[in-house]
């Protein structure tokens, strides 16, 4: 009796929508329904891809490898001198309108930012803001946790080796040089700047670095990443932030400056530049090269083809198959029963 009233009791109710008797509807694809949707879906993915690759088409691109490995390098002489006093000049040319707002990025080579511990290698209770964490870092953080018995703020591999070559952008103008403004407010992610990563409430800032080192292979300490402006200093530092957003592939670029005020703000017009490079950070030991990249972008973003070419070739083999189909139905129906 007892079994009974238990089945009883965790038995669904007899209602439609518990055993199952809704009604259902079942497409019932046909050729007449498939084939002419084949086509519009080719059709719109053809269109789609047109609107892409003529798009892309138009976003101008100037990309320029300063690694200093080829003996005609500008910055040749940086790969066998003292790395952090060395500056170089990479003179280009523009011949017309570089069509503004202009992005400036730096890129790298044969480096792998999605290395597993080189990713978990950061402390990320210390880069919210917390002060225990300051004087005793994560485990993870390993080897860059501790130097001569001081804790290392910010600690960890990916930090350590944040990217730290300056860049200064000249025009010549009748053979004076005339400097581009570089704006680098708002190049990394909003989410990275006002939630995951936070200063602590210590004032002055360098007061939460009391007892603490700068990582081993940084020139400043991160409450002075930004001399001009203390609001850009310690873990919400722009370009602290776009480093810590690591790349996914081993050949990657992350966003430096923005080119948006004063005699430029519609673009860089066409002329001679000179691009004045403070050579620190070392890519020949690992066979890695780097680059910068001036760009524009679209309603699409960036440049790339590779996405409207992608849209084109699926669009046509919709299309393709289509006419295949309407063969094979012509050729292979079955006649109608009378």
């Amino acid at each position: 009796m007892v079994k009974q009233e238990s089945e009883s009791t965790n038995r669904p109710d007899n209602t439609a929508f518990t055993q199952q008797r809704l009604p259902a509807w079942q497409p019932m694809l046909s050729a007449g329904i498939v084939i002419p949707g084949f086509v519009l879906i080719g059709l719109a993915f053809i269109g789609i891809g047109v609107a892409l690759f003529v798009t892309s088409r138009s976003i101008q691109v100037l990309e320029m490898d300063y690694t200093g490995v080829e003996q005609t390098s500008p910055c040749f002489r940086c790969t066998n001198t003292d790395i952090q006093k060395c500056v170089c000049n990479l003179d280009f040319s523009i011949d017309s309108l570089f069509q503004g707002p202009v992005f400036f990025y730096y890129g790298l080579s044969n480096y792998f930012q999605n290395y597993r511990k080189y990713g978990v290698s950061k402390d990320d209770n210390q880069l919210s803001g917390d002060l225990t964490y300051f004087t005793s870092p994560s485990d993870t953080c390993d080897p860059y946790r501790n130097d001569n018995g001081k804790p290392i703020v910010p600690c960890g591999s990916v930090a350590n080796s944040m990217f730290n070559d300056t860049f200064k952008l000249y025009q010549i103008v009748n053979g004076t040089k005339k400097q581009v403004l570089l704006d680098g407010k708002g190049i990394a992610w909003w989410t990275d700047y006002n939630i995951k990563y936070r200063n602590p409430s210590v004032i002055p800032l360098k007061n939460a670095y009391n007892g603490t080192v700068k990582p081993v292979y940084w020139t400043r300490p991160a409450y002075e990443l930004d001399i001009s402006d203390p609001a850009n200093n310690g873990f919400i530092n722009q370009d602290f932030l776009v480093w810590m957003r690591r790349a996914a592939l081993p050949d990657f670029r992350k966003l430096y400056r923005r080119i948006t005020e004063g005699d430029y703000a519609q673009g860089l017009p066409a002329g001679k530049y000179s691009l004045e490079i403070a050579y620190n950070y070392p890519v020949i030991s690992f066979d890695g090269r780097k680059k910068v990249v001036f760009s524009n972008v679209s309603w699409m973003g960036g440049k790339n083809e590779f996405l409207g070419i992608a849209y084109l070739v699926t669009g046509s083999m919709c299309v393709f198959m289509s006419i295949v189909m309407l063969i094979v139905y012509a050729k292979f129906k079955f006649p109608e029963e009378e």
